[in-house]
C-alpha cells in the first residue's frame, strides 16, 4: 500500500501517529513522508528520527514553506499536493485533523481533502493540544515495540523537548496510547478521524 504522511511541521506525524508509522514500516508498506515548513534544526532532527524506524532519505520530501505562513500560500500547498497525488498515487493519506486549530495544520488538512478526496482514503492523526473536539473513528492496535520506537523518534527532537517538553513526555505519550488501547481492546493504540475510506 502507498501511504502518504503529511506533516505541516517536522514533528507532527511522530507526535500524532509515530507508533503506527513504525508498524507500517515493519509491515512493508511504501511510505512517503512530507514535511511542509522549512525549519532547519527541526528538519535535521526529523531526519534523525525517521532513521530510528529504518526509513531512508528517498522516503522523505521537504518543502520550503515558512512557519505560520501557510494560510498565505494555500494555492501553492494545493498545487504541491496535486503533483504528489499524480506521482505517488497514494492509497492512504494521513494528515492533520480538520478540527486542528493551528493555522498551518488547518491549511494542510483542508488542501489534503481537496487534493485526495476522490482517489485515496484519508485519515487524521490526533494532537489533543490543538483540538477542542476529535472524533475517534479508527484505531490502530500497537505493541510495546512500536511505542518504544515512537519514544525513540521523539527523543531525537532535542530542540523541541526544551521548549514543549510536556508534549514529548513519556507519561503523556503512554497515557494517551493506553487510553486509546482500552478503546480497542489492546494494550496500546493510536486514534484517527476518518474523512474518506475507499476500498
Amino acid at each position: 500500500m502507498n501511504i502518504l504522511l503529511l506533516a505541516p511541521h517536522a514533528d507532527d506525524v511522530e507526535l500524532g501517529c509515530g507508533a503506527t508509522v513504525a508498524r507500517f514500516v515493519e509491515e512493508g508498506h511504501n511510505l512517503l513522508w512530507v514535511v511542509f515548513t522549512d525549519e532547519q534544526e527541526l528538519n535535521h532532527e526529523h531526519m534523525e528520527a525517521i532513521k530510528v524506524i529504518g526509513m531512508k532519505k528517498d522516503s522523505h520530501l521537504a518543502f520550503d514553506f515558512t512557519l505560520r505562513q501557510l494560510p498565505e500560500q494555500r494555492q501553492e500547498v494545493l498545487d504541491r499536493l496535486v503533483v504528489l497525488n499524480s506521482e505517488f498515487k497514494p492509497d492512504l493519506v494521513i494528515g492533520p485533523s480538520l478540527n486542528d486549530f493551528h493555522q498551518d495544520h488547518q491549511v494542510v488538512a483542508n488542501e489534503m481533502v481537496r487534493a485526495f478526496k476522490t482517489n485515496a482514503s484519508i485519515i487524521c492523526y490526533e494532537l489533543p493540544w490543538n483540538h477542542i473536539s476529535f472524533d475517534v473513528q479508527f484505531l490502530t492496535k500497537l505493541t510495546a515495540k512500536y511505542m518504544q520506537a515512537k519514544l525513540r523518534m521523539l527523543g531525537k527532537y532535542k530542540s523541541e523537548v526544551s521548549v514543549r517538553g510536556k508534549y514529548f513526555s513519556k507519561e503523556l505519550i503512554y497515557g494517551m496510547a493506553s487510553l486509546r488501547g482500552s478503546q480497542a481492546g489492546t494494550e496500546y493504540a493510536e486514534a484517527f478521524e476518518v474523512l474518506r475510506w475507499i476500498l
